[in-house]
């Protein structure tokens, strides 16, 4: 047996409980915002994050959200509380009125269930780890190329991925043909990530027509849209680019929708997305949500408040 004092001196001995620790690779696209960050020269511009910027290379802050912040800050009855684990009620409601239209049967039948996550990649995440542990299905389908980041959320939810055929790159456009011959060839039940417009990376988008083809098939074989809807209003107007999203809610069939207003609303830092299931029935939906608080609860407990009560404030001028 070693004597105490030998343990002693294992325990001090200045080596850390984390010497195993691998260094892991640089995040590309955050090791390029660093390196802009230390190039002293006046004419650097960065590429690699998407963001509405100002000649001078700022992100730009849209009037409306200046508007709406200063209606906050007037407000002597607001405060900071904590929101609910679904975050703003307000904020939920005018969120699926943005992306499903005000006149949704889906709303008027209460078969959608929205909370709010941490802009789209938590809604991302929020979804693929609640169709890992409630859905029967266990691959999801994403686009190639993609954006970067899908992968990740899939991965750390245990999903398995495949591709679908997307870019063509002898026609710079949508292959269209290659797409539907995947999707069709893809396990009944099957969960398709799908753009709802500005498809990121590509900025290819399927017409009205090919969407309604593509919705045809994956209804024909039971495969689950999980849309992800980050440039809303950039493409043609928040009408126009919802327009995917409503032809598959119109059928009466089930979605999920991951909505973000970094770039709608240029509220990048504020971290401020929503995630919309929508179901058969009111009843689906209520216990959809019920678990839906169950995965939020132990991984952030509640969203902050500030930048969905700008999103609030100026949707209510909207709706």
């Amino acid at each position: 047996m070693e004597s105490k004092n030998s343990e002693k001196a294992k325990e001090s001995d200045g080596d850390s409980a984390f010497e195993q620790v691998a260094r892991a690779a640089d995040i590309p696209i955050y090791a390029v915002m660093a390196a802009f960050r230390e190039d002293p020269s006046p004419m650097k511009l960065n590429l690699g994050f998407g963001v509405y910027r100002t000649e001078e290379g700022k992100p730009l802050l849209l009037n409306a959200v200046r508007q709406a912040e200063q209606l906050l800050v007037n407000d002597l009855s607001a405060d900071k509380e904590y929101l609910p684990i679904t975050g703003l009620p307000e904020f939920n409601k005018l969120s699926a009125k943005l992306i499903f239209g005000a006149d949704s049967p889906a709303i008027k039948e209460n078969r959608v269930s929205t909370v709010q996550c941490l802009s789209g990649s938590g809604s991302l995440r929020i979804g693929a780890d609640f169709l890992a542990k409630h859905y029967y299905q266990h691959t999801v389908y994403l686009s190639q190329p993609t954006y970067g980041n899908h992968p990740n959320f899939f991965a750390a939810a245990g999903l398995a991925m495949k591709t679908y055929h997307y870019y063509d790159p002898k026609t710079n456009g949508l292959d269209f043909q290659g797409m539907l011959q995947d999707l069709g060839a893809a396990a009944s039940g099957a969960i398709v990530l799908l753009q709802a417009s500005g498809h990121n990376p590509t900025g290819i988008d399927p017409t009205a027509q090919q969407w309604e083809q593509i919705r045809q098939l994956m209804r024909l074989k039971r495969l689950l849209p999980f849309f992800d809807c980050a440039y809303q209003g950039f493409v043609m107007n928040m009408d126009a680019d919802a327009l995917p999203v409503r032809m598959f809610v119109a059928d009466g069939g089930e979605c999920l929708v991951a909505q973000s207003y970094s770039k709608t609303m240029g509220l990048y830092g504020e971290r401020v997305g929503a995630l919309s299931v929508v179901c058969k029935t009111t009843d689906v939906a209520s216990r959809v949500e019920s678990q839906l608080k169950l995965l939020i609860r132990p991984m952030y407990s509640n969203p902050p408040i500030h930048g969905a009560s700008i999103v609030t404030a100026i949707l209510k001028d909207r709706y």
